[in-house]
């Protein structure tokens, strides 16, 4: 019964979002050429990422042990589960969407929601690569900076979120 009331709220969206796309570029025809090229790029794109992201979730799903996870990522990794969760956000490179569904099976393998939040936000925020060129283009002070605040206001919205939910839930 869940799993079709989503499925009936996702339909549901979808329909929202196309009414709203449609409105949108007859209000404005002139920007219906940029906005299909866009969404045709991005659709390329996905469906040649996604099916990879897929087979490897499908291996971290049957290869990584639940204990696993909980145990560096859990309800008790307390602050050594927030630093791997920075580095795993950090680690890779890619498209944020490929960590949606990472964050997806993480969560149903046990991670806390502090720790996905962190994960997350690591993966838009922290790249090895983007540091690279803020040091070389804006100095070492100035990545320094940001790397140090982006790290500290990541784990505080980690952690208020997780708070927050868990004050929802009760309600």
């Amino acid at each position: 019964m869940k799993k079709e009331r989503e499925m009936i709220r996702d339909w549901i969206l979808l329909g929202l979002i196309s009414i709203l796309l449609v409105g949108l570029l007859s209000i404005f025809p002139d920007k219906k050429e940029v906005v299909l090229s866009t969404s045709w790029e991005f659709f390329i794109e996905m469906v040649w990422i996604l099916p990879a992201v897929m087979v490897i979730l499908g291996l971290f799903a049957v290869w990584v042990p639940k204990d696993i996870v909980v145990k560096y990522l859990g309800s008790t990794s307390g602050m050594k589960g927030i630093l791997f969760a920075i580095v795993l956000g950090t680690l890779p490179t890619g498209p944020l969407y490929i960590a949606f569904p990472i964050a997806a099976t993480l969560l149903k393998k046990g991670a806390k929601i502090s720790n996905i939040i962190v994960f997350l936000s690591s993966w838009a925020c922290i790249k090895l690569p983007q540091e690279m060129v803020e040091l070389q283009f804006l100095g070492l002070k100035f990545m320094a900076i940001r790397l140090i605040l982006t790290i500290i206001f990541v784990v505080i919205m980690g952690v208020f979120i997780e708070k927050l939910i868990e004050w929802s839930n009760k309600k």
